[in-house]
């Protein structure tokens, strides 16, 4: 038998048992969670048969997939067919810009203004993410998770948790509505001052082509939004954006239910305006976490974290203030 370790590589070899000492780094983590992912590259049916079969052992134990793992736990992992992906290396220059873009860090979480066109993880033709590239350009760091998500387009705040307990309480802190997100979006029209809240209920359907769209239906789940104007222009406007549930694509498919879809939004906004917005120099989406606040779970002080615009979003709102402004 192999002797126990901590676990700190992503495969362990497949040609032989290992056993894992769980620290505290784990603890409370589901087993078949913990499987899934320190056996990259196994299906996740696989994981649930060796599980079922009793292959996996816990202190010598069987154990269901949904145990949860206690601090000096000694984990039995048998002989796994491991399919490896080959990650390409992340450019010098991305690595940079995203190191370039820490808003905060500490020993547990680092916030970053996540560049606009960077995905925040692999996967769906994307091999290299955000995720991917902080991995990489910090191996030393044994673990890196993303808190919540951005779309791909979309710039602005954004958690990556260094430990797994700081993972989970921040978890809960979204679940529990204790962390406040505050996005700006610029988006076609005058929006009314007066449209302080869109309550439309949000459903997900996948196309024919695969594509995840979202849409405003009664069978969907509750969702809400409150707006607020922060600047008018002539044919668009600067907005606040706060989301009271946390639904997928969720504040840019109550723009469009609003009638304001936001500039440079391929999938639900105006391709029109779209166009005419181009032709003036703006070609990103036009959504910006702004502004994130909650408290750090282990010593309670109250964090709020702001993140500026990039260039090409400055620009646009620059552009628009000199030639479109409304007094």
């Amino acid at each position: 038998m192999s002797s126990i370790k901590t676990p700190q590589a992503n495969t362990p070899p497949a040609t032989k048992v290992h056993w894992f000492q769980i620290t505290d780094e784990h603890c409370g983590q589901r087993i078949d969670n913990f499987l899934h992912t320190y056996l990259k590259g196994v299906p996740r049916s696989k994981i649930y048969n060796i599980l079922r079969k009793g292959e996996v052992r816990v202190n010598k134990r069987r154990v269901k997939p949904i145990y949860r793992l206690a601090l000096g736990d000694e984990v039995r992992i048998p002989p796994v067919k491991i399919q490896t992906k080959t990650i390409p290396q992340a450019k010098t220059s991305i690595i940079d810009r995203i190191e370039n873009s820490i808003l905060f860090e500490d020993e547990e979480l680092m916030v970053i203004n996540k560049p606009s066109g960077i995905a925040v993880h692999g996967g769906s033709g994307i091999s290299l993410g955000l995720i991917e590239t902080l991995r990489q350009s910090r191996p030393q760091q044994r673990f890196m998770e993303l808190v919540h998500r951005l779309d791909r387009d979309t710039s602005g705040c954004i958690m990556i948790a260094k430990k797994r307990k700081i993972l989970t309480e921040l978890h809960a802190a979204l679940r529990e509505k204790h962390v406040q997100k505050t996005y700006h979006a610029l988006v076609s029209g005058r929006w009314p001052k007066r449209k302080q809240l869109v309550n439309a209920p949000l459903e997900k359907n996948v196309l024919n082509s695969g594509e995840r769209m979202v849409r405003v239906s009664p069978t969907g789940k509750v969702s809400k939004t409150r707006f607020k104007v922060l600047e008018p222009f002539q044919q668009a406007t600067l907005i606040e954006a706060s989301p009271i549930t946390g639904r997928t694509h969720q504040i840019r498919v109550h723009c469009q239910y609003a009638g304001h879809s936001i500039i440079g939004d391929d999938k639900y906004g105006d391709s029109d305006v779209n166009s005419k917005m181009k032709m003036k120099g703006i070609k990103r989406l036009c959504l910006h976490a702004y502004e994130l606040e909650f408290k750090l779970p282990n010593s309670g002080k109250q964090l709020s974290i702001r993140a500026p615009y990039d260039d090409a979003l400055s620009r646009a709102l620059q552009q628009l203030s000199s030639t479109d402004s409304v007094e």
